[in-house]
């Protein structure tokens, strides 16, 4: 069962960790790259801040974005500013998220995000706060995938095993990360099945696409190639 109340709070303290972290960096250091590709750390600070009025959007029943077009010009747009206006448009922007998810609401209602996706409303904290966690890890800054909180990895592993789930380009997948926590992924493409094992953190590193399975073990064939999120 979801607990959107109870993601609520996980999203702010995902969000303070950030602000925390990010206030020690100078005006330099976030112009600097990121860990995403051709992306410095004032995108993905700008990213996340458009992200949250995007998701306020998307609860409000509006469109997450005007367009594709008008997302990535709003990121290349914000991306420059100095560490205390990206700062600032972050924390104002997680204030309006947490706002409109504290206003009473239908939390079973189905919304609509980006590509026509659809999901319940009480998942959208969720999102949200992989959003922010996924995207501190990308900053570079000190803050790992291992320092992750066990609960968001293994629901982010969930859900990506989910995801990939009956892929067309994807083998059956066994997914084990040696505490007990095991998951099934793929199953749609031939071969398999594939067995591979290894750290939590390295499990969802492979899956989100931060890293790329060398530490992973794997048996019965190659460690799959999966598709884009």
């Amino acid at each position: 069962m979801i607990d959107h109340v109870r993601d609520l709070a996980s999203v702010r303290d995902a969000t303070e960790r950030l602000l925390t972290a990010a206030a020690k960096l100078d005006n330099a250091s976030v112009t600097e790259p990121s860990r995403l590709p051709g992306w410095s750390r004032g995108h993905v600070l700008a990213h996340l801040a458009r992200n949250a009025d995007a998701l306020v959007n998307v609860l409000d029943g509006r469109p997450m974005y005007a367009s594709a077009t008008a997302r990535d010009a709003d990121i290349e747009r914000d991306a420059p500013r100095p560490l205390d206006a990206q700062l600032a448009d972050l924390r104002e922007s997680a204030a309006r998220f947490g706002e409109t998810g504290a206003a009473p609401a239908d939390w079973s209602r189905t919304v609509e995000l980006r590509n026509g996706v659809t999901d319940s409303a009480a998942r959208v904290p969720f999102r949200r706060w992989v959003e922010v966690d996924l995207h501190h890890v990308d900053l570079g800054i000190g803050y790992e995938l291992e320092d992750l909180p066990e609960e968001f990895v293994t629901r982010e592993i969930d859900f990506l095993a989910e995801r990939f789930g009956g892929h067309k380009d994807v083998p059956s997948t066994a997914l084990d990360a040696g505490d007990g926590r095991v998951w099934t992924t793929g199953g749609g493409a031939e071969g398999g099945p594939i067995a591979v094992r290894g750290p939590a953190a390295d499990l969802l590193g492979w899956l989100c696409g931060r890293r790329d399975g060398t530490g992973l073990t794997v048996a019965g064939g190659t460690l799959p190639a999966l598709p884009p999120l």
